[in-house]
């Protein structure tokens, strides 16, 4: 495979056709890639040649124009759909520990999970207000700009074999019940509480044209950016410095930062290590 990917990547026309492959999907389907980093795309487009059986990206341009059902089986390969629950258990512990107290100050609170994928993250902290006696007065935006990985997250099913590693994250985030309280398990996979979905808003929201969500009291948007280019990761960090209230509070991925934002003035640093940020009352 890695043979086959590295000869689709040394097509000498493969960035033109790159470019012309991104905007067609762009003006067809209304999703805008052209801003995601190219390293990392360029090798997700050669992988999903091979998958589609195209020689060239023009090749898989035509499919993807010309057939319907072949876009969504792209958004696969577009779109990364990597997570797990608790990922990063010091982030989820320092929510409780430095966030948490502040947001029991509002009388309801607004969260935006932005890049949501199949949903850990909206579990995650779904079951993080719960023990913390939030979440009845919560409202979480969760979103995605790929359509499968949002009725995944909503179904809220996930296979049996990777609960061993959600249990151990959420242990480690300084669980104060145990993950089995809120699944049920049968036929290989387990399937998370309606309740917890209760409060839970799904929507497809891009990143790269999209408006805000206003109001937020938390944004927690994690490995996502490092998949951008510098002029989208701005647009997205403006994103959600607009939409966050003052004093509201932003998370990041654990190779992500404000360090070279022109947003970053607009925040103070909470939890270096964990990246979570919160803006500035006065902006």
């Amino acid at each position: 495979m890695d043979a086959q990917i590295n000869q689709a990547l040394a097509n000498r026309h493969f960035d033109i056709e790159m470019q012309l492959l991104l905007d067609a999907i762009y003006l067809k389907y209304h999703c805008d890639f052209r801003g995601y980093a190219g390293a990392s795309l360029k090798r997700r487009l050669a992988t999903a040649m091979i998958r589609f059986d195209c020689q060239t990206l023009s090749q898989l341009q035509d499919r993807v124009l010309h057939d319907a059902a072949v876009f969504p089986l792209l958004m696969e390969y577009l779109t990364v759909q990597v997570s797990e629950m608790f990922r990063d258990p010091s982030y989820f512990l320092a929510l409780r520990e430095k966030v948490v107290p502040l947001l029991r100050t509002y009388p309801s609170l607004k969260i935006w999970v932005a890049g949501c994928s199949s949903g850990e993250e909206v579990y995650s902290l779904a079951i993080l207000l719960r023990e913390e006696g939030l979440l009845e007065r919560s409202i979480i935006y969760a979103t995605d700009i790929n359509q499968s990985a949002l009725k995944k997250a909503e179904a809220g099913v996930y296979d049996l074999e990777r609960i061993a590693g959600f249990t151990n994250n959420h242990q480690k985030s300084g669980a104060r019940t145990s993950l089995s309280d809120y699944y049920t398990a049968a036929y290989g996979a387990v399937v998370f509480d309606k309740s917890l979905r209760k409060n839970v808003v799904f929507s497809d929201h891009s990143l790269a044209t999209d408006s805000v969500f206003a109001e937020m009291h938390l944004v927690s948007c994690r490995n996502v950016l490092i998949y951008f280019n510098r002029q989208l990761q701005e647009r997205a960090l403006g994103l959600f410095r607009e939409s966050l209230v003052r004093k509201g509070f932003l998370g990041l991925g654990s190779k992500e930062s404000l360090r070279f934002s022109s947003h970053g003035v607009a925040f103070d640093e909470v939890v270096r290590e964990d990246r979570i940020f919160q803006k500035k009352g006065d902006l």
